[in-house]
């Protein structure tokens, strides 16, 4: 790589990345990755996701039913609060319809039987690792110079490293000053972002925003990913360190439960709650990676939570589903997805300053920008969608620069 200067160089390694490296390679750019990670944890939050979120009109072998773009939108419009950009928002939902196509013809495969019931999103077989696996191969092939290992802590406006350069490096939920269990990559330290904001491009979303979920405790500090969600709670009582209830468990239902449970976890003292089961509710509630802990009497389980053996038996009698023994728990804490502080970019994927005009050589794809459609908010399977569309215009529109 010595003395060469390449077309683009891109900062990350998972969809948004690759989709980018693949588009600009496609167009006859020279194409350089950087990706913090070594090869075996390459990937981003990729290597934890499993589906698309795909605007469709009719039904196909990747979905029932259909999913229109006015419904899209509507959804985008949900999750955001009405804070993201309208005109980026149809671009997204316009620019999905064709990802599985496009996405297949890179060798991602699909799932079509077994799928769970959602007529809004298509899901890689054998998750985001297999498509990541799939997508690394199709850039090699096509030229595109992957670095592992390899960490950019700073993007300097004023001399970067190619022609042009796309960010795609995330958010900065791998710093865990925010005090929650990072379910993704420890390689999103927000180094790049903070390096960008820094220089006058404008932000978007906050910086103390995040989707949370409620995860097991014992988790490891990064990659924990979805296996590490709890879950069950209607099925017996949630305390806090006091051993107190602060929460009707049955009122909490739907797909969005894990978000709420995650939400409310984060407020408690300590950041930290614990899910209590008796015999009957521990056969009801779904299994956990960690085993429960155990405990013959609440008096017991309270020392081993550390804490008040009174208040839990209290709210043991005022819940009325933790009864006989033997008792079960399952420690709490806020677990992050991703964070909600990002960059602003135009429909083009260019970065945005502060007044207003336009870096016409930096770009930006991924959970980095995300916060320009989503806001603060979070909607299954569309950071992947972000990922991919934003990612595929970056590469096009940094090679049309290079290119001329």
């Amino acid at each position: 790589m010595t003395g060469k200067l390449w077309d683009i160089w891109i900062v990350g390694g998972g969809l948004a990345a690759l989709c980018a490296a693949i588009s600009a390679r496609r167009m006859g750019a020279s194409v350089v990755v950087a990706e913090a990670a070594p090869r075996h944890r390459r990937g981003g939050n990729t290597r934890q996701s499993r589906n698309l979120r795909i605007r469709h009109d009719a039904p196909g072998a990747l979905f029932p039913g259909t999913y229109s773009q006015a419904d899209f939108l509507a959804d985008l419009n949900t999750a955001s609060k009405g804070e993201g950009d309208a005109t980026l928002s149809r671009l997204l939902v316009e620019r999905s319809a064709d990802l599985p196509d496009w996405l297949a013809g890179q060798g991602v495969v699909f799932q079509t039987t077994g799928i769970p019931e959602s007529r809004k999103t298509a899901f890689f077989l054998g998750g985001g690792m297999a498509a990541l696996n799939a997508l690394y191969a199709t850039a090699e092939r096509l030229g595109v110079h992957i670095l592992y290992d390899h960490p950019v802590n700073e993007l300097r406006l004023d001399r970067l490293p190619a022609r042009a350069v796309i960010a795609c490096c995330g958010g900065h939920q791998a710093d865990l000053s925010h005090g929650c269990i990072n379910r993704g990559t420890p390689f999103a330290t927000g180094d790049v972002l903070r390096s960008l904001l820094a220089q006058g491009v404008a932000a978007m979303g906050r910086a103390d925003a995040g989707h949370l979920v409620a995860v097991d405790a014992r988790s490891p500090d990064h990659d924990g990913g979805i296996v590490t969600r709890v879950d069950g709670m209607r099925h017996g009582m949630v305390v806090d360190a006091a051993g107190r209830r602060f929460q009707d468990e049955t009122a909490i239902t739907g797909q969005t439960r894990y978000a709420v449970w995650g939400r409310l976890v984060a407020e408690r003292p300590g950041r930290w709650a614990a899910l209590v089961l008796d015999a009957d509710g521990i056969r009801e509630a779904p299994t956990g990676i960690f085993p429960p802990l155990q405990a013959a009497s609440l008096a017991e389980m309270a020392n081993m939570l550390g804490g008040d053996a009174g208040s839990l038996e209290h709210a043991a009698q005022e819940c009325g589903r933790v009864r006989r023994p033997p008792f079960f728990a399952f420690p709490i804490r806020p677990g992050i997805t991703f964070t909600c502080l990002g960059v602003k970019v135009d429909g083009t994927a260019r970065l945005v300053t502060a007044d207003g005009s336009v870096c016409a050589n930096v770009f930006a794809a991924g959970m980095i920008m995300a916060a320009n459609v989503l806001g603060t908010g979070y909607l299954a399977g569309g950071g992947m969608t972000i990922g991919a569309v934003f990612g595929r215009i970056a590469g096009e529109e940094a090679a049309r620069h290079v290119l001329g």
